[in-house]
């Protein structure tokens, strides 16, 4: 019994194995990318301890004022505000170390081995943040509204529960540019204890020289972050105030951001 030739490569063909190539494997969705790294945010002993603090101190500033504070004073709006006051401080830190960690827990490695386009991460890394953010001062409205309602019961002249939609989203506006502030000086930096310390030191030494002297106090108003987000929370945002959150942003978010996608695009991952 003879083979044909055309048989022959016919069976030789349908023997061999399909190929795929890499260009048509499915890439991970941005939604899925997001929640890996939230599950990196709250999923580690730094997280975990760190969002437990913002919890734990939001609580304590509502004690604090519900029990020194004014009768009049004591409403949703300000207890909203003053659980908004922790969150700001300690969550721009869990957002250097979302960044960080990944150099310097060496995990760079499989991240960017698993997803090679590293521009995908860090849009995830943003929108992780923003969920977080997002979150915090939900959890913020909560818990004021707790102190709230005991305070109401408490004393009968306080328990106020007047607040505006614009409040709350200029309160997002508020975290956020101080979760994007810590987002941009890790990437930039890619060390946690030189991101962390900067991130307070910079801004900090630059509104005492505001203050101090008389040439920079101009400039400072237009670039020292404290003071053009405090209208945020005040609910007196003109275009001028605007204007000088737009320009504190520029150089404290949007510059080092910039500079710091391309540090992460062009490091090696050792």
């Amino acid at each position: 019994m003879t083979t044909t030739p055309t048989a022959t490569r016919t069976a030789v063909r349908t023997a061999q194995p399909s190929v795929h190539t890499p260009g048509a494997a499915t890439r991970t969705p941005l939604w899925r990318l997001t929640a890996v790294e939230l599950r990196k945010m709250a999923d580690t002993r730094s997280g975990k301890w760190l969002l437990a603090v913002i919890g734990l101190l939001a609580v304590v500033a509502v004690g604090v004022l519900m029990f020194t504070g004014e009768a009049a004073d004591r409403d949703f709006s300000a207890f909203f505000q003053i659980t908004l006051l922790p969150v700001s401080i300690l969550l721009p830190v869990l957002a250097i170390l979302t960044v960080t960690s990944e150099w310097s827990q060496r995990t760079a490695l499989t991240t960017f081995t698993l997803v090679p386009r590293r521009g995908r991460i860090a849009a995830a890394k943003v929108l992780a943040a923003v969920a977080i953010t997002v979150a915090a001062v939900a959890a913020c409205l909560v818990t004021a509204a707790v102190g709230n309602a005991i305070s109401g019961l408490l004393d009968s002249e306080a328990g106020g529960w007047s607040i505006t939609a614009g409040a709350v989203g200029y309160a997002v506006l508020f975290e956020l540019v101080s979760v994007m502030m810590g987002l941009a000086f890790g990437a930039l930096l890619m060390n946690s204890a030189t991101a962390i310390v900067l991130y307070f030191v910079l801004p900090t030494a630059w509104a005492i020289l505001g203050s101090m002297i008389s040439a920079l106090k101009t400039p400072a108003e237009w670039l020292d972050t404290a003071a053009t987000s405090e209208p945020l929370l005040s609910d007196a945002m003109t275009s001028g105030a605007w204007a000088r959150l737009g320009a504190s942003v520029a150089l404290w978010v949007a510059l080092p951001a910039l500079l710091g996608l391309l540090r992460l695009n062009r490091s090696e991952v050792k």
